[in-house]
């Protein structure tokens, strides 16, 4: 089992905030319908992350990824990635994320952990 980390880490998002295809068809062909992820702590299944991606079809006008650093062994994966969202409001908002994952017995992902920081840009005092 493999997953070509650096292809998913850049794909999915895009895919899934602006691809053609229902938020959960994408979803789906990436994760197992297990999938279970803890962001900073917090434990996001399923059902969850849907809800939180589809509002940001709307709100998000572009999103990049920066690959810094990708591992993979056996049915384990883990990265680290800057995640650039530029929002329809003009604001930018850049997340460093450590991710660690563990494969299902078909490649799709069943369980993240990962911890995140906020590296957005700041404005200058001033600015409107």
């Amino acid at each position: 089992m493999s997953i070509d980390v650096i292809a998913y880490l850049t794909r999915y998002p895009q895919e899934v905030t602006f691809g053609d295809e229902d938020a959960a068809t994408v979803f789906d062909r990436y994760h197992t319908l297990d999938f279970l992820m803890r962001n900073d702590g917090l434990e996001l299944d399923r059902d969850m992350l849907l809800a939180h991606v589809r509002p940001a079809r709307k709100r998000a006008k572009a999103v990049s990824v920066a690959v810094h650093e990708t591992m993979s062994a056996a049915d384990r994966v883990a990265a680290r990635y800057t995640l650039t969202a530029e929002m329809a409001t003009g604001n930018t908002i850049a997340t460093e994320i450590y991710m660690f994952g563990e494969l299902a017995a078909d490649g799709r992902l069943r369980r993240v952990d990962q911890i995140t920081r906020d590296v957005s840009p700041r404005r200058q005092v001033g600015q409107d």
